[in-house]
């Protein structure tokens, strides 16, 4: 994108040089000053470019706020204007005043829209415009959820409701984990990346891709956080750091670790449990095994059932930084 404008800028002011050039042609009594009109009209493709840049963030929200209030600012200096308080005066000090009015009005009106461009509304007896944007519920995605890999089976259930943001800037960041030279690192974003099109299949769920730009890779977790505020939008991360800058501006943030556990089921004690026995305990007689939510599960008197699924009664439960710990009593096989 970045590459794309430069062009467009340089080409730009190769036009408005050149038709500084073709004034001469236009005007015959410039034609003696021809290096005097092609340096006026490059300084004034340079000025233009230098207020496109200085404009560089400036939204189309904001755009249409500052037109709004422009037109406001204008009805209300013509009504004035036009009202009995000058009908009699100097025409010389009512042309100062109109002049000064207008500037005034349309300067105020375009501040006041500016300053309260979010809350943009038009209001009209018994009808209001709002953007059509405010009933989609948004939720900006972090790298490290699409290398988690979990928000592709939460979005086929149907448990996460609303619209995926996926910004350019996280799918490159994507990209260049994925073609790191740690083997790791690499397998990471392989992962992310079919996680990705694991979303894209999905039917139902709306997905965006909007174009947005970071300058520095350490700047990624602050634009996550801008995008998402500046969207009114959701932030879905597993990044402990990331949620708590967003929670410091005030952004809305998903944890899919609190999520699972907070799906995790209530063990009670003398309850029965399919359990895979995967590997031996630390005591004598001891093999463990996981739950589907990632619980561990002590069972005594299985080793010889090792590498099998076994029922096991629940003896006690311990809760851990990690999970829960369940120590369960050996029943019966299962066949």
């Amino acid at each position: 994108m970045n590459k794309t404008l430069f062009a467009i800028r340089i080409v730009f002011i190769a036009l408005c040089t050149s038709g500084g050039w073709l004034v001469c042609y236009a005007i015959s009594d410039w034609d003696e000053r021809r290096s005097v009109a092609i340096a006026v009209g490059f300084l004034i493709g340079v000025l233009v470019v230098l207020v496109d840049v200085l404009l560089k963030g400036f939204s189309l929200r904001g755009l249409s706020a500052v037109t709004f209030g422009l037109a406001v600012g204008a009805l209300i200096a013509f009504l004035l204007s036009n009202s009995p308080l000058f009908d009699k005066a100097d025409e010389q000090n009512i042309y100062i005043a109109r002049l000064v009015l207008f500037l005034v009005c349309t300067y105020l009106g375009a501040v006041i829209a500016l300053r309260g461009k979010d809350e943009f509304n038009l209001v009209i007896p018994y009808v209001r415009f709002e953007p059509q944007e405010v009933d989609v519920p948004l939720v900006v995605v972090d790298t490290s959820v699409l290398i988690d890999g979990r928000i592709a089976r939460v979005c086929e259930a149907g448990f996460l409701s609303g619209t995926l943001v996926i910004p350019k800037f996280v799918l490159r960041e994507l990209n260049a984990v994925a073609d790191s030279t740690d083997p790791q690192k690499k397998t990471r974003g392989r992962r992310g990346l079919e996680v990705l099109n694991e979303l894209r299949r999905i039917k139902h769920l709306d997905i965006r891709i909007p174009e947005s730009e970071v300058s520095k890779r350490g700047d990624l977790d602050a634009k996550l956080v801008f995008l998402a505020q500046s969207m009114r939008a959701k932030l879905i991360t597993t990044d402990f750091n990331l949620a708590k800058m967003a929670e410091f501006h005030g952004v809305q943030w998903l944890d899919l670790n609190q999520l699972a556990k907070s799906l995790r089921p209530e063990l009670m004690l003398g309850e029965i449990l399919n359990v895979d026995l995967a590997k031996a305990g630390k005591e004598n007689g001891q093999a463990i095994g996981y739950l589907a939510d990632g619980s561990m599960v002590v069972v005594e008197a299985s080793i010889e059932y090792l590498g099998k699924q076994v029922q096991a009664e629940v003896m006690s439960v311990l809760p851990t930084a990690g999970g829960k710990m369940v120590f369960a009593r050996y029943v019966a096989p299962i066949t």
